[in-house]
């Protein structure tokens, strides 16, 4: 049902961006009266623009978060951050999607921040044997890793988990969360092309949030209990991948419908390997 809610969402997003993009084209066509030097100084002034625009929000986001903890994934944590670097509160506005947008930024920030250490890890890995991990192993810690960047949020993570289950912010959150669970599956060396490709992201994917649930309402020390959890799950995910393989292939059509799925997910947040 999710995948199927996902491709929905993909569909009216690909919709909108179409239609944005011929909005862009039309007032382009409308302002090409002018000479062709002046055209060209315009379109290099609006590229300028739009450089500086994702610069400076990247800057507000990123001083956003110390303020979370105050105002949780808010507008007005969004403000704060702003201000607390020069710009004015009400540069929220660059937000129109307000505490959403915040927390996808912290999200695909931990995920890009993530997929860095894994690739460090597997170069030094080829020169150092010693200290290659199994993949069951590595994907394990992966998810220990990403898990342990919540942990400055832990207080108000619930809010974040609240708004990404939002329908209208759905889209958004699987992509980030497929595309989680796909860089650790293909930094822990899964090379498959058979149905366990599918099985063991859609599995790791629900690890992964079972135990990102347990985090948040864990009082033990270090959250101790968490990571006991998230081993049991691990050695569950283990023991259901030996059963499918034993099982019988998965139907082809359905194999690629799960590849192209997680192929979505990453052209959604503009991702490519």
């Amino acid at each position: 049902m999710a995948i199927s809610m996902l491709f929905k969402c993909i569909t009216l997003s690909r919709r909108s961006v179409f239609q944005g993009k011929a909005q862009e084209r039309l007032r382009r066509a409308l302002s090409s009266s002018s000479n062709s030097d002046s055209k060209s100084n315009a379109e290099d002034k609006d590229q300028s623009c739009k450089v500086d625009t994702k610069d400076v929000k990247k800057k507000i986001m990123e001083a956003s978060l110390p303020y979370v903890n105050i105002h949780g994934w808010t507008k007005v944590a969004i403000s704060a951050g702003a201000e607390s670097i020069g710009y004015p509160g009400v540069a929220h506005g660059l937000f129109p999607g307000g505490g959403v947008e915040l927390v996808n930024f912290f999200y695909t920030s931990c995920n890009h921040d993530l997929a860095e250490r894994l690739k460090q890890e597997v170069e030094e890995a080829r020169t150092d044997p010693l200290m290659k991990r199994k993949p069951p192993k590595f994907a394990r810690d992966a998810v220990e890793t990403r898990l342990r960047m919540i942990i400055p949020y832990i207080k108000h993570w619930p809010q974040a988990i609240a708004i990404m289950t939002m329908p209208q912010n759905v889209p958004v959150s699987l992509a980030n969360l497929l595309t989680l669970v796909d860089d650790i599956c293909y930094y822990a060396g899964d090379n498959s092309v058979d149905f366990s490709w599918y099985t063991k992201r859609i599995a790791l994917a629900g690890v992964y949030k079972v135990t990102e649930l347990s985090l948040i309402q864990d009082t033990s020390e270090d959250y101790e209990a968490t990571w006991r959890f998230l081993d049991r799950r691990m050695e569950d995910v283990t023991q259901l991948q030996s059963y499918l393989k034993k099982s019988g292939d998965f139907g082809a059509m359905a194999q690629e419908t799960a590849m192209a799925t997680f192929i979505t997910a990453r052209n959604i947040l503009g991702l490519n390997r």
